[in-house]
């Protein structure tokens, strides 16, 4: 289930919101830029194979590498920070960043530019705390907004839950357009990223290089942060009790 935008007007427009995707951009841009080719031996099942390996020039300084930030926390605790505005292809910036768009905007108008930004940040570091937690001693890098945005989608399903998403939508063998509830699309992708989190135990290799427990670290303290502000009293002092249309 994909979702491609909402029906959820807001007040303002998102500045806050449309810095960090340019944020982001820029920083995979840069990345790309400044990126080398190394040549290293991977281990398969039909043995070694020598493989080249496509780094990024940022990624090589600013990944959060959880070995690093347990063995030297003073040195490393900024690549928590630094780490959630790198990504690693362009279908993995180009996912964050649309999830980004269609629930940010939202949120932004509910808890206030400073209040969003500061919110994003907050769920990012959230996020990177859950992904060490899980393997302390990992040292694959670790890059992706992914964990921010799920805090985002956290915010989102408390404040707007019936607030309609049109999305694809999986059906037998082909997809479909479908409005769904928010509730539904970010509580889907929500169970997704549980489940893996308990299946897999966590780890980013045996996940096909995906940080389950970020993303689930990220959305749960995006969720509580909400929840400890008002709920979704939060939309409704924002909107002034009323509705908008569009």
């Amino acid at each position: 289930m994909i979702p491609l935008r909402d029906s959820n007007p807001t007040r303002r427009f998102p500045i806050v919101t449309v810095a960090l995707i340019g944020l982001n951009v820029a920083a995979f841009l840069i990345d790309r830029a400044t990126a080398t080719t190394e040549v290293v031996d991977v281990l398969t099942p039909y043995g070694i194979v020598r493989a080249h390996r496509f780094v990024g020039g940022l990624a090589q300084h600013y990944a959060l590498i959880p070995g690093d930030l347990v063995r030297d926390m003073q040195g490393a605790w900024l690549t928590a920070f630094t780490s959630m505005f790198l990504h690693a292809n362009w279908l993995h910036i180009g996912g964050n960043m649309l999830y980004l768009w269609i629930f940010g905007n939202n949120v932004e108008d509910t808890l206030g530019r400073p209040g969003f930004l500061l919110f994003y940040l907050v769920c990012g570091v959230g996020a990177a705390a859950a992904h060490v937690l899980t393997g302390p001693q990992s040292d694959v890098p670790t890059i992706g907004a992914s964990g921010a945005v799920a805090g985002v989608m956290g915010a989102y399903i408390i404040l707007f839950p019936q607030a309609r998403v049109l999305a694809l939508v999986p059906v037998a063998f082909f997809s479909t357009l479908m409005e769904v509830p928010a509730l539904i699309v970010i509580g889907f992708w929500a169970v997704l990223q549980v489940l893996n989190v308990g299946w897999l135990g966590g780890g980013e290799l045996r996940g096909g290089g995906v940080a389950y427990a970020a993303h689930a670290g990220g959305f749960v303290v995006g969720l509580l942060i909400v929840l400890a502000l008002g709920g979704r009293r939060l939309a409704s002092r924002a909107r002034g009790g009323g509705y908008y249309s569009r």
